[in-house]
């Protein structure tokens, strides 16, 4: 390892939990938090903006939803890495210790809240569309809780960015003390703020109908999301010589590809939808 690197590495925290006076917060829970409640407060005032909903619209919604997901993101976890789980069935419910898998959380958080949206009246579109750059937000800020608990890095790497992890860490993954490893949780929190402003960039440029804002975000998710999987050594299921996320990064990917080129039409009175125009 070269001098630079020992000196340029960015060091892990000794300790996943936030002390704050005599409290103690689990900092993985708090980051996914902290997350949760800035896309809350980007989709609503996204929807104040276009007259589509309110604040208390999404808050509404978010009741249903964020729990949906949490649940959803565990259940993907446990699935895509049963063997960690097959001899200690007990520690699936152990999600402060991390492992949540995003696309399960997106999918069933995603399918809750729109049932809640269409419950409180409002279009299913225009909520996708509100929350479409808010949701890489929260996923930006959520990954680092991966950091907190000092899960999920990538192959050893003697950039100056490295990751550095504990002695126990690094045995773990099966490298000697001192092996520093790419940052994939800052990597891909960059990807989802990098997104972010793509989205809103897209947004004021083209003409998308409504919702399909949303089929962008799960194409550039799927993308990001390929690549840092690559990267990534932690144990997991694989299938064909990749692992699982890889092929379900390629399968949203895909699809969202797939739907934005047949949905790619004249916008006429003709051809519009009942869905651009019914608030419901």
């Amino acid at each position: 390892m070269s001098v630079y690197a020992l000196v340029s590495t960015l060091p892990s925290p000794s300790s996943g939990t936030l002390e704050l006076g005599p409290v103690n917060l689990n900092a993985y829970g708090l980051m996914i938090a902290l997350g949760v409640i800035v896309a809350v407060r980007i989709t609503g005032r996204r929807l104040e903006r276009t007259g589509t909903g309110t604040r208390d619209d999404i808050a509404s919604v978010a009741m249903w939803a964020v729990p949906a997901g949490v649940v959803g993101a565990r259940l993907y976890h446990v699935a895509t890495s049963w063997d960690r789980f097959a001899d200690r069935p007990g520690d699936i419910v152990k999600i402060w210790k991390g492992g949540l898998g995003i696309p399960g959380g997106i999918a069933l958080g995603v399918v809750v809240g729109l049932w809640a949206t269409r419950r409180r009246g409002l279009s299913t579109a225009a909520m996708l569309t509100a929350a479409a750059p808010a949701l890489p937000v929260a996923q930006a800020i959520g990954r680092w809780g991966n950091w907190f608990n000092q899960e999920l890095f990538g192959r050893p790497t003697d950039l100056p960015w490295a990751l550095e992890v504990s002695a126990a860490k690094a045995s773990g993954a099966g490298y000697p003390e001192g092996t520093t490893f790419h940052p994939t949780f800052l990597y891909e929190s960059l990807w989802n703020l990098a997104l972010a402003a793509v989205l809103i960039a897209v947004e004021r440029r083209v003409t998308l109908r409504p919702g399909r804002l949303f089929a962008v975000y799960v194409l550039g998710y799927g993308i990001g999301r390929f690549w840092v999987e690559s990267l990534r050594i932690d144990t997991a299921s694989e299938w064909a010589g990749m692992r699982v996320n890889q092929w379900m990064a390629l399968v949203i990917s895909a699809g969202a590809v797939a739907f934005l080129a047949a949905d790619r039409r004249p916008r006429t009175v003709e051809t519009a939808t009942d869905e651009d125009h019914d608030p419901t």
